[in-house]
């Protein structure tokens, strides 16, 4: 069936008035883009702009979607699911639909009563012995953006093999095989509203993952959910440690428009502008920010002058430190403790993690591939020797009491290190300088490359090949002594993986690979040496990545 064909068939079948009204309006262009394909049932589920069309978020294809995963759990005899959503646009809808599709066949649904953060879903599915769970999400995409996330009874989301699955059950499911079914019908009976208990037992459980009881009053702290689902329980398992955070007025309540913030990713350093006024204004000594369904932590600092933002690695690095140097001075270090990153995180870890005498193990990116490490370690019946988990992306997770990254726990672990530092008279920033000077100086930043429309698809893709079958013989002036395909590769126990490394004589690494969310191709460039060196070195593969990708 044409795009032309498709686009018709929706403009007579839709029901949906919105919807219809989209139809009417699209361009010719726009009707290419939105039914040239199909929104694919990734190892991250769906993630879309929220437009009508077979390519775009709308309720025809959650509703496709989500009939697939009922077909996948009746096939498993699954009989219940977990549900919540974030604060964007059309997350609540999304949410009932999926929960009246599910119910529909017989699937007894948990459904939280308003947005919650992501890892909160997690939660959810393993205290309700859930066999799945559904997260209407696209985390910390611009506003535009939704998206729909699947995860298994252990809380992780799906690994690669189910995902494949789900997406065979999805493939037999038409649009409009039938009416979209009515959520009025099965609220109260099939699909049941969590109840505050459950949130009091998570913020519960999170504190228990502190590392000292020393109340963080003295410390002065700047908070915004950026419009999202951490709006609530971040600054109340902050104050029951002891902060009263500041938090930004204009970002305190869930909005979808994300008017101050348009793109509300707190790697960005946009996303931090209202809080670090706040933060001057009031004097804090740190400023922390949650993406919009709250499982990342964006992080600024006080120097002593300005507050610089920190990276998703530094702040993984202060985070693993904070863990490891309490936990030995308490002589509770673990046997044989386990650390987990994904490859495109800092090496400074292993270095770090070496001094105490902990094992770090590298993942596939994607959280879900740490939550795998740690049921692995509980099957082997050794969950006590998993610490810590982080990607350079800004999440992290300290405890197994969730299996995806959390940015609660993650928000109280930095406020409580910046907390005990500063009564010691040390910042965040003191203290990473220290670690470079103990460590070495290790810089990473990455670089992104965007390919929208129609042929953008097909020219990653060529300039991937490309890159794969002609790598560089060096990075910067740095011969290569080491690739690795992650396709094709047998050193490592890692699922086949669209990444290449590369790292040279003088310790500089480059990690390419496409977005598994964003027409993107991702260029994680690291150096290590001094400051000046790693400026000239950045720079140099810098250039390189930019002639290849950027031509």
């Amino acid at each position: 069936m044409s795009y032309i064909d498709k686009y018709n068939e929706w403009c007579a079948k839709v029901t949906d008035a919105e919807l219809l009204q989209e139809l009417r309006s699209m361009t010719p262009q726009q009707i290419e883009e939105a039914f040239s394909g199909e929104l694919s049932f990734g190892t991250a589920g769906l993630r879309g702009v929220m437009t009508a069309g077979t390519a775009r978020m709308n309720v025809y294809t959650v509703y496709r979607a989500t009939e697939g995963l009922a077909r996948y759990m009746e096939a498993h005899g699954y009989k219940s699911c977990a549900i919540t959503y974030d604060s964007r646009n059309n997350s609540k809808r999304f949410c009932e639909l999926a929960s009246a599709t599910l119910a529909e066949h017989g699937i007894r649904v948990y459904l939280t009563p308003e947005c919650m953060p992501t890892p909160y879903l997690s939660f959810m599915v393993r205290e309700l012995h859930c066999d799945a769970g559904v997260n209407v999400t696209a985390s910390h995409n611009p506003s535009e953006y939704n998206g729909y996330k699947v995860y298994d009874a252990s809380g992780c989301q799906l690994l690669d093999e189910a995902a494949a699955e789900v997406t065979r059950h999805i493939d037999t499911v038409g649009l409009f095989d039938k009416p979209l079914p009515d959520f009025a019908r099965y609220e109260g009976g099939p699909v049941q509203y969590t109840d505050k208990l459950l949130e009091e037992m998570y913020i519960d459980r999170v504190l228990q993952e502190r590392l000292t009881d020393m109340s963080a009053e003295h410390l002065c702290a700047v908070y915004t959910p950026l419009n999202g689902a951490g709006y609530r329980i971040v600054p109340e398992a902050l104050r029951r440690m002891g902060l009263q955070p500041y938090v930004v007025k204009q970002q305190s309540l869930p909005d979808g428009n994300f008017a101050t913030c348009p793109y509300p990713n707190p790697e960005k350093p946009e996303t931090l502008v209202l809080a670090k006024q706040l933060a001057r204004n009031v004097n804090a000594d740190l400023v922390i920010a949650n993406d919009p369904d709250c499982d990342r932590l964006g992080v600024a600092a006080f120097d002593g002058e300005n507050y610089r933002q920190l990276s998703g690695n530094e702040v993984g690095i202060l985070l693993a430190d904070h863990i490891l140097r309490h936990l030995s001075k308490q002589n509770a270090l673990p046997q044989h403790p386990v650390l987990v990153k994904t490859i495109v995180s800092t090496p400074m870890l292993d270095a770090i993690a070496s001094r105490y005498g902990a094992e770090v193990r590298d993942v596939l990116t994607g959280f879900k591939y740490i939550g795998n490490v740690i049921a692995k370690l509980e099957a082997d019946g050794h969950p006590e020797r998993y610490l810590f988990g982080f990607e350079e992306s800004c999440g992290y997770l300290k405890g197994s009491y969730v299996r995806d990254k959390d940015g609660v726990i993650a928000a109280v672990l930095i406020a409580e290190c910046a907390a005990a530092l500063k009564q010691q008279g040390k910042t965040l920033v003191s203290r990473l300088q220290e670690l470079y000077t103990a460590f070495g100086h290790y810089f990473q930043n990455t670089v992104s490359y965007r390919f929208d429309g129609l042929s953008g698809a097909d020219v990653k893709q060529r300039l991937l090949s490309e890159f794969r079958a002609h790598p560089f013989d060096k990075l910067g002036d740095s011969p290569i002594t080491e690739s690795c395909d992650f396709l094709t590769q047998t050193q490592y126990d890692l699922p086949r993986a669209d990444v290449l490394r590369l790292r040279s004589a003088d310790g500089s690494q480059l990690i390419v690979r496409p977005s598994g969310t964003e027409p993107l191709v991702k260029c994680y460039i690291t150096v290590k040496g001094r400051q000046q060196d790693n400026v000239r070195r950045y720079e140099a593969i810098k250039r390189q990545t930019d002639e290849f990708f950027a031509k």
